[in-house]
């Protein structure tokens, strides 16, 4: 209905696509491959409706009529969504419900159907959820055990909070008291926001925050704190088109470097990668418990297409496990040990015990600055590096620990394919592509967690080539894994880009990688056009 975009909307289509579009902009002159259904709205919705500020409103009432009667919906059924939808206003209900019956009407009259496209009645929804990846992020939280979220408005994260206070208002309330067993603050901004989280996790408190890519760019001090300090803290980034303000309402994945490496000096943070909302419910958990077990900021790495959009998916299944708060100093502990520092590493895995403030064990300062093994003040050069090697350490110690890879490896194939987040989604389709119309077989490794772990390097070895595919311009994914993979590992690896802000596509994938095996691919109407852009071929 955008006047300013129809003609690149149109241009984009495939061939054997159908257009229905306001008569007046006469986009049928731009194609032959594809059918059109011209509908003068302006002469339609006069009559249906007699307020003029409305009718720019009711006209795409008028455009669900046409699309019901070309699809074979029963215009029953799209009454009755629309009183759901309106609910007790009468007068919307009336007004649009006649808007509804003008469109099926002129639809009937005056087209004959000329396109293959239609909608069969089904059950494949029985038993299944429609939800947004942010609310089931926030439900993930509520099982966690959060009790403390800091946070700041960003689209598209805001959700995540907003969500999560209408749960917690319902669910974390007590029955007897009415007095709620959580704080929500909205702070200032993204700085405070952290700063808050980690006050509240050193305080032994649950405690998260939700932001995107400008909020993480703020971050940045505050995380390099929680890193060296070893204070947990769990940090939803809901990513969209950066830099800068960039595309706010366009999805990315464009923040795994910044994140991985946020703040000054040498800091390797925690990164996992939600591919669904039940990955987004059951991570969001995982994430808690990483967070406490390495006492150390973990990243949620989703994206505005996951984060604000609502998903189909199964019901998600209660926890089973108790909460798991990582190594917290206990009476017992501290007997075995014999002399508790709040950074010596005693069982050579990295990780220190911390204690609680109030829990009766002994206490420390926590510190930004240069500390030892029982956390006091130090400049010492050999405390400095054996302090950095520890937490090396741990980081590495958490390959073992972050959500394993999903690995589909076909023993035909040649060629690797390494995605992750959404971009999973497109990945298998354009497996299916490629193995149906060229005969190219492929494996898959799913990436779900940054440390890598060993399975990275043992699936580059077993392929003649990788691709990586991921939704950003500079491969960050790719250069995050040539840190870790041998020269000759690295010189397998192929990059898919997608970066144009719009959900990666199949075709697309399809199209970069046979180009780069060799075949000859024919260009696409909305490349040729230009519209589109955003894909490249590797490295």
């Amino acid at each position: 209905m955008n006047a300013e975009t129809a003609k690149e909307d149109v241009l984009t289509l495939e061939p054997g696509s159908a257009v229905v579009y306001d008569e007046p902009l006469k986009l049928n002159t731009l194609r032959t491959d594809v059918t059109f259904y011209p509908v003068p709205f302006d002469k339609l919705v006069t009559p249906v409706c007699p307020d003029a500020k409305l009718r720019r409103l009711v006209r795409n009432m008028i455009y669900d009529g046409i699309l019901a009667k070309l699809l074979g919906i029963d215009l029953a059924l799209m009454e009755k969504a629309l009183g759901r939808q309106l609910g007790k206003k009468a007068k919307a209900v009336t007004l649009n419900a006649g808007a509804l019956k003008a469109g099926w009407d002129y639809a009937e009259a005056n087209f004959t159907k000329q396109d293959p496209f239609s909608i069969e009645r089904m059950n494949e929804t029985a038993g299944k959820i429609l939800i947004e990846g942010n609310a089931a992020a926030a439900i993930g939280c509520m099982m966690a055990g959060v009790t403390v979220v800091a946070w700041y408005p960003i689209t598209p994260s805001s959700s995540l909070c907003e969500s999560l206070i209408g749960y917690m208002k319902k669910y974390r309330v007590d029955k007897e008291t009415g007095k709620a067993t959580f704080a929500i603050v909205q702070a200032e901004d993204e700085i405070a926001s952290l700063g808050m989280v980690i006050g509240a996790s050193w305080a032994g408190a649950r405690s998260m925050t939700a932001t995107a890519g400008p909020g993480i760019s703020l971050m940045g001090e505050f995380a390099g704190l929680a890193y060296y300090a070893e204070a947990p803290a769990v940090i939803f980034d809901v990513q969209r088109v950066g830099p800068s303000t960039g595309l706010p309402t366009r999805t990315a994945q464009g923040d795994l470097i910044q994140a991985a490496f946020l703040s000054h000096g040498d800091t390797k943070h925690i990164l996992i990668f939600p591919s669904s909302v039940e990955e987004c419910y059951t991570m969001a958990q995982e994430a808690f418990e990483l967070a406490e077990l390495f006492q150390t900021p973990v990243f949620v790495m989703m994206d505005l297409d996951l984060g604000m959009n609502n998903w189909m998916s199964d019901g998600f299944a209660y926890p089973d496990k108790p909460i798991n708060r990582g190594k917290v100093l206990t009476n017992d502990v501290l007997k075995r040990i014999g002399e508790w520092g709040r950074y010596k590493d005693v069982d050579g895995d990295g990780i220190p015990y911390r204690t609680i403030p109030g829990d009766g064990m002994p206490a420390y300062f926590a510190r930004g600055s240069g500390h030892n093994a029982k956390g006091q003040y130090s400049e010492r050069p050999d405390d400095y590096v054996d302090n950095m090697d520890r937490l090396a350490r741990k980081f590495e110690t958490a390959r073992q620990h972050v959500p394993r890879p999903v690995v589909d490896s076909n023993p035909k194939a040649k060629i690797g394919f390494i995605a992750y987040g959404t971009s999973d989604y497109a990945t298998e389709e354009s497996r299916d592509q490629l193995r149906e119309e060229t005969g190219v077989e492929t494996s898959y490794f799913r990436l779900r967690a940054y440390p890598f772990a060993d399975d990275l390097a043992a699936f580059v070895d077993a392929h003649e080539r990788v691709y990586v595919i991921e939704q950003n311009r500079d491969a960050q994914l790719l250069q995050l894994m040539k840190l870790e993979l041998t020269p000759e590992r690295q010189m397998k690896l192929r990059s898919v880009l997608h970066y144009n802000g719009l959900p990666i596509d199949a075709r697309s994938i399809s199209d970069d990688v046979l180009a780069q095996e060799g075949f000859d691919v024919a260009k696409s109407t909305a490349r040729a056009s230009g519209v589109g852009a955003g894909m490249t071929g590797g490295e």
